[in-house]
């Protein structure tokens, strides 16, 4: 590999193509992808194993909001007869549910 292929290969990561890619991303296909599972999965693994808690923690809850929020607007949310949906009781509860946790486990918890 030489360097114009090395210079070619990094025009790549260009601001604007990334915020390109960035846009054009669907959540959904994203969270189902399986690289990012694994990615996920594996991040939290090792964050698990060498007992690195505000690295866990992190991963936890970025995935909890975004399969949440996913879950949320898959199920559609509405206030147009006044009462709230069941949806959007699932997206209050389940975030509080995340935000205690995540204060319990960095905060209270401890070894």
């Amino acid at each position: 590999m030489n360097f114009a292929a090395a210079i070619e290969f990094l025009k790549n990561f260009e601001t604007t193509k990334v915020m390109a890619y960035i846009q054009a991303m669907d959540l959904k296909t994203v969270m189902e992808h399986p690289y990012f599972l694994a990615g996920v999965g594996v991040t939290a693994i090792i964050a698990f194993l060498m007992r690195w808690r505000l690295l866990l923690v992190i991963v936890m809850t970025i995935t909890g909001f975004i399969y949440l929020l996913s879950y949320t607007l898959s199920q559609g949310t509405s206030l147009e007869g006044g009462m709230p949906t069941d949806a959007l009781m699932v997206l209050v509860g389940g975030g509080s549910f995340i935000v205690f946790l995540a204060i319990y486990l960095l905060f209270i918890r401890s070894e």
